[in-house]
């Protein structure tokens, strides 16, 4: 890479992420210490962020007019992936969580989830289908928006059914928030949007209400299973079940709890969190480090985002800032969720905190997204430099 090519790259967001690497592989080990798991497991954990860099970095040389030619294609490849996924899920899996989300590769035996890469695809159709709408559109009517808002959903359904098709209810929720940030700043006018955020909102409140006190609704006419159930309890009241459902809820509050202000030190950890590696990875950090670790996270994925939105603000070009907020969205709404069912204010979901928790697919689809934000500075500087300034819109 020549100084030129080095001047494009946006060391904010690399900084950011490596940071969140370290404190991964950190965290990830101290788990590995403290419960006397597998070294492997960190091992793989690095080859998986060396994947997921070379990954960003493939993607970052693609400029927005072929990310904007591509998209069809890889939008139908990833319905394509999700519907085979419903026959080639691993079945040892299956039975063990409850999701037909997983697939074994053969030979190597290693698992991907595919619906983690699929976001990516996700996140350009939309972004696409928002920009060819505006062009088209320039005077907005009610009768465009509601045109345009349907078009996202009916784009979205597909991805989502077969999502729930899959039993993964965590990444359907990250769908959902994907879709609902492209449609708050598409456009739409809000006496569309308000009736629909407040149904949305009583509908929650409502399948909550169904919940403590008539859940056979759900059961018989939307099919909710009773680990679901299980988890909205373990919400409203965690100690409702100490031994069983809410034994990881607890089990994280102590950790967390107990690390106090500055933390108990670096591997240091004496209370036992089931799944602490991946989904409850917080909890050794809340233990290890205490408040003021936990708050130093939270500070890293506000700079990664800020570094993110000031991106967009800076190349102005929609597309790139479609794709922005699908992907903003994307880890705001991992870290959030993760975050608050770790410390309860949120219910358990199984999703992953971005960049942090041991998996190799999420790790792999956050870094794909990273990629993508990558490629917006290194373009736009190559075109200002070529003076082709404004492109592409």
């Amino acid at each position: 890479m020549n100084e030129e090519q080095a001047s494009r790259i946006d060391y904010g967001i690399v900084l950011s992420v490596m940071l969140l690497a370290i404190i991964g592989l950190g965290s990830l080990h101290s788990t590995v210490v403290m419960q006397d798991l597998p070294f492997r497991m960190t091992i793989m954990q690095g080859i998986w962020y060396v994947l997921g860099i070379s990954a960003a970095s493939l993607i970052m040389l693609f400029d927005s007019e072929q990310l904007w030619k591509i998209t069809e294609y890889l939008y139908i490849a990833g319905i394509v992936i999700m519907f085979l996924t419903l026959f080639l899920y691993d079945r040892q899996l299956e039975a063990q969580w409850g999701g037909r989300s997983w697939v074994r590769i053969p030979f190597i035996n290693f698992t991907l989830q595919p619906s983690e890469f699929v976001k990516i695809s996700y996140i350009l159709m939309l972004a696409k289908i928002t920009t060819l709408h505006n062009s088209t559109y320039i005077h907005r009517t009610t009768e465009s928006d509601w045109r345009l808002l349907l078009r996202l959903i009916g784009y979205a359904v597909p991805i989502v059914a077969l999502n729930l098709l899959q039993g993964d209810l965590g990444t359907t929720l990250v769908y959902f928030a994907i879709l609902g940030g492209v449609i708050l700043i598409s456009g739409i006018q809000w006496k569309i949007l308000l009736p629909i955020i407040l149904l949305v909102f009583g509908l929650a409140a409502l399948a909550v209400v169904l919940v403590v006190y008539n859940r056979d609704i759900l059961k018989v006419y939307f099919g909710m299973k009773d680990y679901q159930f299980s988890r909205i309890d373990t919400w409203l009241d965690p100690y409702h079940d100490a031994s069983a459902a809410s034994y990881q809820l607890i089990q994280s509050l102590k950790a967390i709890g107990s690390g106090g202000v500055f933390g108990k030190g670096f591997a240091i950890s004496e209370v036992f969190v089931p799944v602490r590696e991946s989904d409850m990875i917080f909890a050794t950090i809340g233990e290890n480090f205490g408040f003021a670790g936990g708050s130093f996270l939270i500070f890293v994925y506000f700079v990664l985002i800020y570094n993110m939105i000031k991106v967009v603000y800076d190349t102005k070009n929609e597309f790139y800032a479609y794709i922005a907020v699908g992907v903003i969205m994307m880890i705001v709404f991992h870290v959030v969720e993760n975050i608050g069912m770790n410390i309860g204010l949120l219910p358990v979901t199984g999703i992953p905190l971005p960049f942090i928790s041991q998996g190799g697919s999420a790790l792999l689809g956050n870094m794909m997204g990273i990629g993508l934000i990558m490629s917006m500075r290194f373009h736009y500087r190559s075109y200002m430099f070529s003076g082709d300034g404004d492109k592409f819109h």
